[in-house]
């Protein structure tokens, strides 16, 4: 399936993050913490308002978006004013 944004709109996939402390701890799903990092896989077309690029990686707001799974993956279609930060 291919999900194309529109207008304003930013689709990340969800980094996920690890299920184990530095000491060999494991941590349930239900107790982390929600990921805030996502890779750009596609742009809407309001190119004035999106300043990321597709293949970037960026920080978003924590309770933003919309989530979607695609081929069994999880996904977030953002508005560009959640995108925060930029990650190099």
């Amino acid at each position: 399936m291919k999900v194309i944004p529109l207008a304003d709109r930013v689709l990340v996939k969800i980094e996920k993050t690890e299920s184990k402390t530095a000491s060999g701890i494991i941590i349930p799903d239900t107790a982390q913490e929600k990921t805030q990092i996502a890779a750009v896989i596609a742009v809407g077309t309001d190119t004035e308002k999106i300043k990321v690029k597709a293949g970037q990686r960026v920080m978003y707001d924590k309770y933003a978006g919309t989530q979607v799974k695609i081929d069994g993956e999880e996904h977030l279609i953002l508005k560009a004013e959640d995108v925060i930060a930029v990650i190099e």
